[in-house]
């Protein structure tokens, strides 16, 4: 999986948003453009999950994969553990269920949504590896020990862990200062991050003046945050200026800069566009010592309900 990845990854969490958690009102077909227009830069790397909105994501996706053609396209899904009672709490069984409602045969790279009895939820990947309806695992929202756990699991079967997936952001750095992107580094595993934009706090659209829109689960945990979030989103736009780009591409180029691969929610054509610069932005040392200084003033802890900081 190492080999010729996008910079940047797709991700579909809101597609097919049912439960408002985005405030998104699209229809399956209007993400179709979007899809296209990502393919068309090479941007091959889908990421979604059984959970967002319970598979209305994967099916959407796997609608526009198959017309691409399977073999064109990377695919990332993943097992959710509190979705596991409704699966027989069957890694497969829930896999299973993706594949069909994706209507693929294999995932390129097929995850443990979070640590909540990993152990032997890891254990269960296996007998997928084997069979090759997944081609490598990777494990999310998991903490350094719980990482090395995963792996000794798998490597005792002869396999390994290929990806982490963790929150990632200048406002959540938590990965980095608990020492599992260097260790994903040294044990050639792609370090993925989500939130990176932190669904839109960080992209320079939002600020006190012009807040999320009521209604919406994020309007409810980042507008409060605003005020606070403002001191990045301003050097965000200076450094922005100097490069000749938007503040939303240089939150996501300084993860790239720091060697993680983003998981970029598209719900726009601009997003995609945006995306595909992203990754010819360098960022000099003194660019990303501001822009962490910014966060460490801001004092803001983006840390989710489903998350716990990284240690």
């Amino acid at each position: 999986m190492n080999k010729n990845l996008p910079k940047i990854a797709m991700g579909a969490w809101a597609w097919g948003d049912t439960d408002g958690y985005f405030g998104n009102t699209m229809t399956g077909e209007e993400f179709r453009p979007i899809f296209e227009a990502a393919m068309k830069a090479g941007l091959n790397l889908w990421d979604t999950a059984t959970a967002y909105s319970n598979g209305e994501s994967e099916k959407i996706l796997g609608g526009f994969v198959k017309d691409a053609g399977r073999e064109n396209v990377l695919v990332s899904t993943k097992f959710t553990p509190q979705m596991a009672g409704m699966y027989g709490d069957s890694v497969e069984k829930m896999c299973e269920a993706s594949l069909e409602r994706m209507d693929m045969d294999y995932f390129d790279i097929y995850w443990i949504h979070n640590p909540v009895g990993a152990p032997e939820y890891t254990k269960q990947l296996i007998p997928l590896l084997q069979s090759g309806k997944v081609k490598s695992v990777g494990v999310s929202n998991h903490n350094l020990a719980q990482i090395k756990e995963a792996d000794e699991i798998l490597k005792a079967a002869g396999y390994k862990v290929s990806a982490v997936q963790n929150h990632y952001s200048l406002m959540n750095r938590s990965s980095e200062e608990s020492g599992i992107i260097a260790y994903c580094k040294e044990n050639n595993i792609v370090f993925y991050g989500y939130m990176t934009l932190e669904q839109g706090a960080l992209s320079g659209k939002y600020d006190t003046e012009h807040p999320f829109p009521e209604g919406s689960a994020r309007a409810k945990v980042f507008n409060p945050m605003l005020p606070q979030i403002e001191v990045i989103t301003a050097e965000l736009k200076k450094v922005a200026t100097s490069h000749g780009v938007s503040a939303a591409q240089v939150a996501t180029a300084y993860a790239v800069n720091k060697g993680v691969l983003p998981i970029l929610g598209v719900t726009k054509i601009y997003q995609v566009e945006e995306a595909v610069k992203i990754a010819d932005i360098v960022l000099t040392a003194e660019e990303i010592a501001a822009l962490e200084a910014a966060a460490d003033k801001s004092g803001v802890d983006s840390i989710q309900f489903w998350e716990s900081k990284m240690e």
